[in-house]
């Protein structure tokens, strides 16, 4: 038999069962080995080739296994009806690294500072879960640790008057997972999904992949505008009532109250991202719109991006005891997304007190970046519009210019600072991630990089 759709190189660096293997698995996709033709046996082709057994039965065996080949046991090696009406796709380019700009100072708003994210507690309580060999061997309950329900449930209710119950605690590896879940449980009922202007992308995403409408509203000065609320037909409200996107502003008891209001009369929920609710800092935190409802018709969603490290992804969700009548009988058919280990590190951070001490040290830092970075801001950029968002940790900066926010990124950029655009059309500086003293300098910066804006 011919052997010359066959390409072996003894020198090669790959090995020869793979060279053969990809000779013959190429010519039956081209046509050149005709379907349903027998291949010579393992021992026929390794003298023929001068090849060991070893090797041609490997490769044999792979292109078996892919079905490429078909087994006869006494009988041999057939080719399967494997051809391509195009070319196989060439290998992928390999990756060129696109050098951008050093950034000296970060302004992102996806990264906390690293001298004060108590790296050394939490790597203790790290340590801690890895040593309990016989819980990490296994899954993990799919609801979330028993052990971290159990401390969510008295952290809440001390930290944001929650009324929660561990079994009414759903963890999982951040909000959007958990709003996937949600959207699983809401299906059949309410289509429509209403929230304030201009909205929150990341939420509008998985609404709009699980087949929810999204429609913004307006809103007036304490929030959500009731009327146009009303007016829409929605049955589902998505609301960040510790800082408003729009202004920064804590939503007023008077509307929260009045949403609540909405929800029970329409048999409608209301879904409470409460981002960072408790780390308010020039004030105490308001309590949350579930708590005041007494658990009723409010979806409660928390998380520890920021109050942690942003890639602790643990988030959690309280869900009403209505949503809890659908969520049971489907529980065991939910994996769980958030690592085990880091669900049972968190639970003994809590436990120990170490979550609300770190709280209180983040509080002050917080108050006083925040402070320093506006006042540097009202110096650098007199007339600029400034707004504070308290609990996001951010500075929306809208100038008097004619050049777009992206434009005024990569101005910045190429000077070293790294900021982003803001929805708005302003510029979103997030102040967790950059040490306080080095806010001066990187204001100067900007400075220079907009001169002449």
């Amino acid at each position: 038999m011919a052997y010359d759709y066959l390409l072996l190189d003894r020198k090669s660096s790959v090995p020869l069962y793979r060279q053969l293997y990809l000779s013959i698995r190429g010519a039956a996709e081209r046509g050149l080995l005709k379907a349903g033709g027998r291949l010579p046996s393992v021992r026929r082709m390794a003298a023929d080739l001068g090849l060991s057994c070893t090797t041609v039965e490997g490769a044999y065996q792979q292109l078996c296994v892919e079905g490429y080949l078909r087994s006869s046991p006494h009988r041999g090696y057939f080719v399967q009806d494997v051809r391509r009406d195009s070319p196989a796709p060439a290998a992928p380019p390999a990756f060129r690294h696109r050098a951008e700009p050093a950034v000296r100072y970060n302004f992102g708003s996806d990264c906390v500072d690293s001298e004060n994210i108590g790296l050394k507690a939490w790597r203790r309580n790290i340590r801690s879960a890895l040593n309990r060999r016989g819980v990490l061997a296994s899954y993990g309950e799919k609801q979330g640790e028993t052990e971290l329900r159990e401390a969510l449930a008295v952290y809440g209710y001390e930290m944001r008057g929650l009324a929660a119950a561990p079994e009414q605690i759903v963890v999982g590896a951040g909000t959007q997972p958990l709003l996937v879940l949600l959207c699983g449980l809401l299906n059949g009922g309410p289509r429509a999904v209403a929230m304030e202007e201009p909205g929150f992308r990341q939420a509008e995403q998985i609404f709009s992949d699980c087949g929810y409408t999204v429609r913004k509203l307006p809103g007036d000065e304490e929030g959500i505008r009731m009327d146009a609320l009303k007016a829409s037909g929605a049955k589902l409200l998505y609301v960040s009532p510790s800082n408003r996107a729009r202004t920064g502003a804590v939503l007023p008891m008077s509307r929260r109250l009045e949403l609540l209001g909405w929800a029970k009369a329409c048999g409608g929920f209301v879904i409470e991202d409460d981002y960072n609710g408790e780390l308010r800092y020039r004030a105490r935190p308001v309590p949350a719109m579930q708590g005041i409802a007494g658990g009723y018709g409010v979806v409660y969603l928390g998380s520890f991006s920021k109050l942690l490290l942003p890639s602790v992804r643990i988030g959690y969700m309280v869900l009403p005891p209505e949503l809890l009548a659908r969520y049971r009988p489907r529980a065991a058919n939910y994996n769980q997304t958030a690592s085990k280990m880091e669900q049972l590190a968190l639970a003994a951070y809590i436990r120990s007190g170490q979550m609300a001490r770190h709280l209180r040290r983040l509080r002050k830092l917080y108050g006083a970046k925040s402070g320093a970075l506006v006042r540097a801001l009202r110096a650098a950029f007199p007339g600029a519009r400034i707004l504070l968002q308290e609990t996001p940790l951010t500075v929306i900066l809208t100038l008097r210019t004619r050049k777009t926010a992206r434009e005024l990124c990569r101005l910045a950029l190429a000077q070293g600072v790294r900021v982003q655009p803001d929805e708005s059309g302003g510029i979103r500086l997030g102040f967790a991630g950059i040490p306080l003293d080095d806010i001066p300098a990187a204001v100067a910066c900007l400075k220079k990089a907009w001169r002449g804006c």
